[in-house]
């Protein structure tokens, strides 16, 4: 216990306090920055929050550079974008029936009919309340979880195990995301090919690099992820509006605000939220799963529990509770799988892994959390764990931007009504122009733009085939990890072939992932 009080002391002075010793502000600075950009971000239509740190990412290292220095600015601003983003998102819901982000589709059922009462006011601090509690509560589980599961995957687990385990991960992901499994499979199959490119772990030279010595590196990371998510986003964009009929609809006005909400009213929602922020937090520790069905799940659960299930839909709080508790939790609970196992969930702890693997020497995974004892050499700390440190000093972020969201966020979220009026006319070109140029910066510029517009055309064509883009981006980030196990537990067995099958654990996994194979295959041929 003196030894985890120890690590999380010196977590939370990391965060304040530089390599040589003096106070630093800038960790939390950033983390305030990215929760308000993540909340105007959230409150604008069509935007998200995976989005808005696709592009902050390589600017923020620009800005930075490397190092485990420039590690907690960045990161903190990541952490901050992908947490405020989920509260600014119910704004539009809410006042004009326009999502900000697809997480708060479902606010609009009782969130706009409130507005549309005069309850405005009262539907958005609700909405906050309800968001920032369920973030707080998924928060709580994962500083829990995360450790408790690293320590046991690491005492259980050798190569082998691990192995099946990121294969199961990437079957389940695929079985649970979109509408059509079998589409999902093919998307991180795909991803898995692309991330071949590059240099053998065995040193034997390039592998698929078409003779040019640029790629022997292997893809830009960065760059392939801002064009698989920013510019194919982008491009399907501008032939949306290119095919949409003009309309001349007047724009949308801002409705009656009407009373607060009262500290009574809100005491009457925590055991909703309570009941919300676990199904999210469930739901968002699994990986793949996200926020849309945490979300329905919850509504549906609040709804079958209610006294006056009629009253859903038609403007109650408790809907706006349920969906907004629910879709927020997951926020927190997705980095779960990250920081235990090194696997993303969602879009947004992907670049937090991006973060982390690209700036500074620090990796997630199960062996982040080994209490190493610390050893005291000539009067002066010697920390044999660093990674340790660093992960409680991303929880001592996650907790600041709790506190922003709670403070400012609530503040905030009352004059965002009007960034619904800012036309995809104005908004595009904005984002085409900083991604290819982040694209430049961050990658080695012509090998950049070429790897993002290439990256770009395969995630436009994954998008019209509706192939979902998560299972293809997760399958490109954790096909080296799955090649550098497959790799050592093949040395380590000494050669045999058959060394996924001598652990019982291990083909626990591979005959669950057989099982969802099969269930994927079946459900294509009933469709």
């Amino acid at each position: 216990m003196d030894l985890f009080l120890q690590y999380v002391g010196l977590g939370v002075t990391s965060v304040f306090m530089g390599a040589d010793g003096a106070l630093q502000s800038l960790p939390a600075l950033m983390v305030l920055v990215g929760v308000l950009v993540g909340i105007l971000i959230g409150a604008v239509p069509g935007m998200s929050g995976p989005f808005a740190m696709a592009i902050a990412l390589p600017i923020l290292v620009s800005i930075f550079g490397y190092g485990n220095d420039a590690l907690y600015p960045v990161l903190g601003c990541l952490l901050g974008i992908m947490k405020g983003a989920t509260v600014g998102g119910a704004v539009p819901a809410i006042l004009f029936k326009t999502p900000g982000t697809p997480d708060a589709f479902l606010t609009t059922l009782d969130g706009y009919p409130m507005a549309r009462k005069g309850q405005g006011r009262k539907a958005i601090q609700t909405a906050h309340f309800a968001s920032v509690m369920g973030d707080n509560f998924s928060d709580i589980v994962l500083f829990i979880a995360a450790p408790a599961i690293a320590v046991a995957v690491e005492r259980i687990l050798g190569l082998p195990e691990k192995s099946a385990l990121i294969i199961l991960s990437l079957c389940f992901m695929a079985a649970v995301v979109g509408r059509a499994p079998l589409k999902g499979l093919i998307g991180g199959l795909l991803g898995m090919f692309v991330s071949l490119v590059g240099s053998t772990m065995s040193g034997n030279g390039p592998r698929l690099t078409f003779g040019i010595p640029e790629l022997g590196n292997g893809l830009p990371l960065t760059s392939a992820v801002l064009g698989v998510l920013v510019i194919s986003e982008v491009l399907i964009s501008i032939e949306e509006m290119h095919d949409a009929r003009k309309v001349d609809a007047p724009p949308p006005t801002r409705p009656e605000m009407g009373p607060r909400l009262t500290w009574a009213e809100r005491a009457r929602m925590l055991p909703g939220i309570l009941r919300s922020a676990t199904i999210g937090t469930v739901i968002g520790a699994l990986p793949g799963i996200g926020t849309t069905t945490a979300a329905t799940l919850s509504y549906d659960t609040a709804k079958r529990r209610s006294k006056t299930p009629e009253a859903f839909g038609q403007g109650t709080p408790d809907g706006v509770v349920a969906t907004e508790a629910a879709n927020s939790a997951v926020s927190g609970a997705n980095l779960i799988p990250v920081m235990s196992l090194g696997i993303p969930g969602n879009f947004a702890a992907v670049f937090i892994i991006l973060a982390v693997e690209t700036i500074g020497d620090f990796s997630f995974g199960p062996q982040v959390f080994q209490f190493t004892p610390i050893q005291e050499i000539e009067g002066f700390d010697t920390i044999l764990n660093t990674n340790l440190v660093m992960a409680f000093g991303m929880f001592t972020m996650m907790v600041m931007a709790n506190l922003f969201n709670w403070t400012l966020g609530g503040v905030l979220m009352g004059f965002l009504g009007h960034l619904v009026r800012i036309p995809k006319e104005l908004m595009l070109p904005v984002i085409l122009s900083v991604s290819l140029t982040a694209a430049y910066v961050q990658d080695g510029g012509y090998l950049g733009l070429l790897t993002a517009g290439a990256f770009a055309l395969i995630g436009y064509a994954l998008r019209r085939l509706r192939i979902s883009i998560l299972p293809f981006v997760i399958g490109f980030l954790l096909a080296p990890t799955l090649e550098g196990l497959v790799r050592g537990a093949f040395t380590a067995s000494g050669g045999d072939a058959l060394f996924l099958f001598k652990s019982p654990i291990a083909v626990g996994m591979l005959a669950c992932s057989a099982f969802l194979l099969v269930r994927m295959v079946r459900q294509a041929r009933g469709a």
